[in-house]
């Protein structure tokens, strides 16, 4: 769907699991089209954006009647390849890998955290929902066997490197990492970083100096 020659910007890339899920809303609604002005409004992203978002995949709409919802679910859900399972491991489950395997995206059929790792001997062999915690010295072989190539880290920095070369050793290819300290991986390898006192850290700068935005997109 992307044109070819036009790489997609980051920041599009990045918007793209925001968009589906909103359309995802529209159809379980009942709507079969939406204007971008309209979806503007639904989402709290300027309408000029979505339409330049959009562009980067086609003609998908049509001026003064805006865009078919059905449409624009099967054209994100192919970019994000949606129908193919998604098998992730959990590294680290103190508080936050616990909530996070509790949860296990129960709102997306095709994520989902398959395995479970931690050094914690109070913590191996406990069951979160329907996974047993693992130790970390199975952490290799079990990443293969179940097929895994994505990898939650919830691990304090200091010990983000060692478990990151580990997963990498594995075939995780894809790692979201909530340490803030930043890691070396391979050119095959992305990493998207999730530091939940930064980010409320600039949300509250936001909200505190610029009162009149409504939500804040970097």
């Amino acid at each position: 769907m992307e044109k070819k020659g036009c790489p997609i910007p980051n920041a599009t890339a990045r918007r793209i699991p925001m968009y589906y899920r909103y359309l995802k809303t529209l159809e379980e609604s009942g709507v079969e089209r939406i204007k971008s002005k309209d979806f503007s409004k639904m989402i709290q992203i300027p309408s000029a954006t979505i339409r330049r978002d959009f562009s980067h995949f086609g003609e998908l709409g049509r001026s003064g009647y805006g865009y078919d919802v059905s449409f624009l679910i099967e054209v994100f859900s192919h970019i994000l390849n949606t129908e193919v399972e998604k098998r992730i491991a959990l590294v680290g489950v103190g508080n936050l890998g616990k909530a996070l395997g509790r949860y296990n995206f129960k709102n997306n059929d095709h994520l989902n955290i398959v395995c479970a790792f931690d050094t914690d001997s109070e913590v191996v062999g406990e069951k979160i929902k329907d996974i047993v915690v693992e130790d970390m010295s199975c952490l290799e072989e079990r990443i293969k066997k179940e097929g895994v190539t994505t990898a939650i880290l919830t691990v304090p920095s200091k010990y983000s490197q060692t478990v990151a070369d580990k997963v990498i050793a594995a075939g995780v290819t894809a790692i979201l990492n909530f340490a803030p300290g930043r890691i070396r991986v391979p050119d095959n390898v992305k990493v998207q970083y999730i530091d939940l006192t930064t980010e409320l850290q600039t949300l509250i700068y936001f909200d505190e100096n610029f009162t009149s935005s409504k939500q804040i997109n970097f």
